[in-house]
């Protein structure tokens, strides 16, 4: 992704603060550097008066007269004897520098015993991988040396690898999908379970580098998110994976973040989205999210065939065109939208016939999200009527000329159910909760340089939008605001983004719960 210039206030101010601090650790470095030698004398005189003082306390009150009378016969001795006060006053600087030089123990060189065990364990269990009987000089051989083939090493606190790089044989075919697999998987198990491990493969120096990632921030709330139209933020990402960042804010606190921001619009190349996951995998976290963020421009229209009321906070919402939780509505619902991409296409394209830009009401992004819509699928097969899906075909299909995007959010055991035109379409895609590699492979397209792992937070997965790289994915914090279960500053980061609620069509008023009244009130 292209990066997208920051406002000139943030940017400016940003670039100022960093020099600002790059200058003063300089200068701090420098003064250091100059003022050691007084510094070390100093901190040497005064642990030199600490320690007699303490001689002086330990002295007996009755000793302490002969001490004083000894003390001042050394200083007039000292005194009255040639260049005496000189070297008394250089053998005094001499033992402040001996007793303020640094006692801290240096660092071992090298790793200990235990670090030494499993990094030789972990250099054994490579050998099957890295080496062959035809190797006159193998690298990798049982009872080898594991320096030789591993050119770097850090570890944690408590004695696991936190960054490692192995040189391998040229022999190795890197770049086969299912060896470097097999390699990651080993690696991942001897290295320790339970971390995501960053693999970087070097095929023209023959290395590869580990590299333990660190958890992405839960703790992200749903919030105005700095973007332009036809930018929406999916979630966060780590730092060394896209070359821009999102001033966001978490209670008085500011902070940068590296976000994936998927574009939608007519140079969009992946205009529509494909949401897979688990139950509780935070799907509809997602789904709720991109409509906050959509009704900032345009008009959202959802389908609902969990049925769970996920998104009656939208109800009644300025763009919100509707909330279908059956199967007539939603059969309704997608016919229409169906019928509105055709006459935008239409009319924007008599307007180029005759020269003029197209209409407005051709311009104001549609946006359908679908929430599990294999559901009506079945409802629709036993009831013998039309599958909503095939109503997607026009949408998914021209929905990029007409400012119509199409989310779909659906289950890992739904996928066989969606309809040939919504997998072929949906080129962006999203997984979210735990799943094995050779899945997300198949859902993404490509296999992600982490090691997936067994127990993830809610909104946690991977996204790839296109053809593009593979990144770690965080969602925001976007819960359903009348949920008991959600907290009152989720909540009310929710209700805060929520468009003024208007009346329907037909003049009636919509019910409001008790709660969500008191939480808008607060």
């Amino acid at each position: 992704m292209a990066r997208r210039p920051l406002p000139r206030i943030l940017s400016t101010g940003s670039a100022q603060i960093t020099r600002s601090r790059e200058l003063a650790r300089t200068a701090a470095d420098s003064a250091t550097d100059v003022l050691h030698p007084l510094i070390t004398i100093t901190r040497g005189l005064r642990r030199l008066a600490s320690a007699g003082r303490r001689k002086w306390a330990e002295t007996p009150r009755d000793k302490r007269g002969p001490l004083l009378f000894l003390m001042a016969s050394m200083v007039l001795v000292v005194a009255l004897m040639p260049y005496g006060p000189l070297l008394c006053v250089t053998t005094l600087m001499a033992a402040a520098a001996w007793q303020g030089r640094d006692r801290t123990p240096p660092d071992p060189e090298g790793p200990d015993e235990s670090q030494t065990q499993r990094l030789q364990a972990l250099y054994e269990a490579l050998v099957p991988y890295f080496s062959t009987t035809e190797d006159a000089a193998p690298l990798y051989a049982h009872g080898g040396e594991w320096a030789k083939a591993f050119a770097s090493y850090e570890f944690d606190g408590s004695g696991r690898i936190t960054d490692l790089e192995i040189r391998y044989p040229a022999y190795f075919p890197d770049g086969e999908a299912e060896a470097r697999a097999r390699v990651e998987h080993l690696l991942s198990a001897k290295s320790g379970r339970g971390r995501e491990y960053h693999f970087t493969w070097d095929e023209e120096g023959n290395t590869l580098t580990v590299t333990v990632l660190p958890p992405l921030p839960t703790d992200i709330t749903a919030q105005r998110f700095v973007t332009a139209p036809g930018e929406t933020v999916l979630g966060f990402t780590d730092p060394s994976q896209v070359p821009r960042t999102l001033p966001l804010t978490h209670g008085e606190e500011q902070r940068d973040v590296p976000p994936v921001v998927w574009r939608t619009g007519i140079r969009s190349t992946e205009p529509h989205l494909l949401v897979v996951g688990r139950p509780g995998s935070g799907t509809s976290t997602l789904l709720r999210s991109i409509a906050l963020q959509s009704l900032r421009y345009g008009d959202v229209l959802v389908v609902d065939g969990g049925g769970t009321g996920e998104y009656a906070c939208l109800t009644g919402r300025d763009g919100v065109l509707g909330i279908e939780v059956g199967l007539a509505g939603a059969l309704a619902a997608l016919e229409w939208a169906a019928q509105e991409t055709e006459r935008r296409l239409i009319a924007a394209n008599q307007a180029r016939q005759a020269g003029h830009p197209p209409p407005d009401d051709t311009k104001r992004p549609l946006w359908i999200l679908l929430d599990r819509p294999t559901a009506f699928t079945h409802l629709a097969e036993a009831d013998g009527r039309k599958d909503p899906q095939s109503l997607l075909q026009v949408p998914l299909r021209h929905g990029r000329a007409a400012q119509v995007t199409v989310v779909v959010a659906e289950q890992f055991d739904s996928l066989d159910t969606l309809s040939e035109a919504v997998r072929q379409h949906t080129r962006a895609r999203v997984v979210l909760g735990p799943a094995p590699a050779d899945l997300l492979e198949a859902i993404l397209g490509a296999r992600p340089h982490t090691t997936p792992v067994d127990h993830v937070p809610p909104g946690r997965g991977y996204a790839r939008l296109g053809t593009g790289p593979v990144h770690r994915l965080q969602v925001p914090a976007t819960p359903d605001p009348y949920d008991d279960a959600t907290s009152d500053a989720h909540r009310q980061a929710v209700l805060d983004l929520l468009p003024a609620r208007t009346a329907p069509a037909d003049g009636e008023t919509l019910p409001v719960p008790a709660e969500a009244v008191a939480a808008e009130s607060s």
